[in-house]
Formats: structure tokens, sequence, C-alpha cells
């Protein structure tokens, strides 16, 4: 099966789309993080663009307008590293996920994955001096 993964801003606007396959009806927030990562990380290493589009910054990256750009454009992004900053940065609140519009509190928590189901991350953004 298919979902398709949205990325949204505070105000509920869309920022980008991601569609990834899953293997069973029953997986995990963990299972989503995953595999979004590997989906974002498997399309900048095959094409090495000038800008890696991402939930998670990469090492070695300055963030432009365009995405993050790395300082060296021919290094490939390591999956693993990039997941588990994915996870801390869940477990830190840098981003919230949202299972058919309610948040999910764990990496555990199990997600039932319908046609309708809608999987949204919100990137949330640090105050100023906070």
């Amino acid at each position: 099966m298919t979902i398709t993964i949205t990325d949204e801003s505070l105000t509920g606007d869309i920022l980008n789309k991601i569609e990834i396959a899953v293997q069973n009806e029953i997986i995990t927030v963990k299972d989503v993080i995953t595999a979004r990562v590997a989906s974002e990380v498997n399309a900048y290493n095959n094409k090495l663009p000038e800008y890696f589009k991402g939930l998670i910054r990469p090492t070695a990256s300055e963030k432009t307008l365009n995405g993050y750009k790395l300082k060296n454009s021919t290094k490939k992004i390591d999956i693993e590293a990039q997941t588990f900053i994915a996870f801390d940065a869940f477990q830190k609140n840098g981003y919230l996920v949202l299972i058919d519009d309610q948040q999910a509190e764990t990496l555990t928590q199990e997600v039932l994955v319908t046609n309708t189901t809608t999987i949204s991350f919100v990137k949330l953004t640090p105050l100023v001096g906070g």
C-alpha cells in the first residue's frame, strides 16, 4: 500500500508531498519516520542535486531558501545517521507527526493504515531567544 505524507506549515499550508510504500496495515510512527527519511535520502543520493530537501538537516550543510546545501555536494548522505537524528528531533518536539489530524505521542505508537489515512509532518520553529 502507498501512503502520502505531507509537510505542513503551522497555518496548515501544504509545503511538500511524499509518497511511501508500507508493507503492513499496522505500522509504528517510527516506521513512518524511517520510511520518509529513507525515501528522501535515497532520492538525493541517486541524483546528488545541489540542494537536499528533506525533514532533517544533514550534517555539514547550510540552510538556504532552496533547501539544505551540502558543503561537499558529491558526498552521499548516511540514511542511518539521518534516521537517528529524525527520531531524536521527534522526541524533542522538533516537529509534530499528525495521523488523521491526531498528534502522535511516541515512536512506538501504532497506526492503522487505510486508503483514507492522512499523515502530516509539521516542523516547529524555535522562538528567538527561547
